[in-house]
């Protein structure tokens, strides 16, 4: 299921040195925002991820990954330390953000935006796990795919396709 949210792209966050940033500054293309964790069964996605960037990144598509701490303490590491083990374990070339809170009182703005946004099955609400997916197209439309979906499955790389120039 899609939404429209006009203003996602504006909803400032930290990057990884600090700085303040948006989705609107990562380009206009189509983004696939993903809450990670380096301790998680889930954390072998990290490989599609990248493999996603690597396809189609050229094309416009630009992967985000936010790690996140609050599922069962499975990203306890430093930024520094995260940073490396993404580059070294997963070779991923792509944005990782600062660390976020997704649910709770104390969710990143964006996360409280994105948790708005229905999922396939018609479900909102917070987000359920490690590997949350959201894919931002240049219109503003949401698609939300919960963690379990692979990066790489179809029904992912068919709106990411749909929505990168030929």
């Amino acid at each position: 299921m899609t939404e429209a949210t006009t203003d996602i792209r504006s909803i400032p966050f930290s990057a990884a040195d600090g700085a303040a940033t948006t989705l609107g500054d990562l380009g206009d293309g189509v983004l696939l925002v993903v809450n990670v964790a380096s301790k998680c069964g889930l954390t072998p996605q990290y490989e599609q991820l990248e493999q996603l960037q690597r396809t189609y990144g050229e094309r416009g598509l630009q992967v985000v990954g936010f790690p996140c701490n609050q599922f069962m303490g499975q990203e306890p590491g430093s930024m520094d330390e995260i940073l490396d083990y993404c580059a070294t374990t997963w070779g991923v070339s792509f944005p990782i953000m600062d660390k976020v809170r997704v649910n709770g009182s104390h969710a990143a703005p964006l996360y409280k935006a994105l948790k708005k946004i229905r999922n396939a099955e018609g479900a909102k609400g917070p987000v359920m796990w490690n590997f949350e997916k959201f894919v931002v197209t240049p219109t503003g439309e949401v698609h939300r795919f919960r963690p379990q979906t692979k990066p790489d499955a179809p029904e992912i790389v068919a709106v990411i396709e749909a929505n990168l120039p030929r």
